[in-house]
């Protein structure tokens, strides 16, 4: 029932792709793969309770220039599956570093990741800097601030019957712009809730409650990164504190360039996903180190 559902989805998937099933040490990887052959690799590492699906309004823009490699993660929904346990960041980041062993990628990845896949982007490329050549994090879960707590009890409540209600009310709280936007905002939050409350009809609870909680990097290992990096966030985010986050980039990594996208939260890609891509293919596009043009450690808004 599930895998219907989600291949009546990807219909939507508007460039050609190859959807690939790759083994890892850690298990069996699906990916959805398309832009030209030669071109640089571009991994996309989606959000928590979210798959390669959630890269639609992006997905033709970004593979115009890249080979991009859009996951579904092994320990979240989708049509991936680990069969080894993955108790801990390091074992996610092992899991990733075969994964691109697999797929011959060689020593410069260029890494994308949102929310919860925006940290494990994070951490796989502190652990991994030599492989990394460039790192673009999208309001990246808990990487820099905590979630708010609010946050926080709405992914709890989520588990509680009736699921769809409170996994609804979930993203119309965290997602506000795009519930206020209209018809079109309002089928994408219908589309999102039953994905996710499918997923847990099906998966069951086990599954669904195995996904690592984000941590927040510490003072010194902020300040000690060196991975040419961009860090994205909407003017209205709601799990973290925009201007706090910003903050504390200035004060300890002033080499992390920023981009702020206006009328948009954590539904970014969604509703701004010209200006998302616009600021993420410059960043790649420059060669400056850790440096688009935006300029590195302030501010710009798209």
């Amino acid at each position: 029932m599930y895998l219907e559902h989600n291949e009546r989805r990807a219909r939507a998937w508007p460039v050609p792709c190859e959807c690939r099933s790759v083994e890892t040490p850690h298990g069996r990887t699906f990916m959805r793969v398309s832009g030209p052959a030669g071109a640089p690799p571009l991994v996309l590492l989606p959000g928590g309770g979210a798959h390669s699906l959630m890269w639609i309004p992006c997905i033709a823009a970004l593979s115009a220039r890249h080979r991009t490699y859009a996951l579904d993660s092994i320990l979240d929904v989708g049509r991936s599956a680990n069969t080894r346990p993955v108790k801990k960041v390091e074992d996610l980041c092992d899991w990733l570093e075969g994964l691109f062993d697999a797929l011959e990628l060689g020593p410069s990845v260029r890494l994308l990741g949102l929310s919860h896949g925006g940290w494990l982007a994070a951490n796989y490329a502190r652990r991994h800097p030599a492989r990394v050549e460039k790192l673009v994090l999208l309001a990246p879960a808990a990487w820099i601030l905590p979630l708010r707590p609010a946050m926080l009890l709405r992914m709890m409540v989520m588990l509680l019957p009736p699921r769809r209600f409170f996994i609804r009310r979930a993203y119309r709280w965290s997602l506000p712009d795009l519930a206020a936007s209209g018809a079109r905002g309002q089928a994408i939050i219908e589309e999102m809730t039953e994905d996710l409350a499918l997923a847990f009809r099906c998966f069951g609870l086990r599954r669904m409650t195995r996904m690592l909680p984000p941590t927040v990097i510490d003072d010194e290992a902020l300040r000690r990164h060196a991975v040419p990096t961009l860090f994205v966030i909407g003017e209205h985010e709601r799990i973290y504190g925009r201007e706090e986050a910003l903050r504390r980039l200035a004060r300890l990594a002033p080499g992390i360039a920023t981009a702020v996208i206006p009328g948009a939260g954590h539904d970014m890609t969604w509703l701004e996903p010209d200006l998302v891509c616009r600021a993420v293919l410059d960043f790649l596009a420059s060669d400056r180190k850790g440096a688009s043009p935006l300029q590195a450690g302030k501010s710009g808004v798209c």
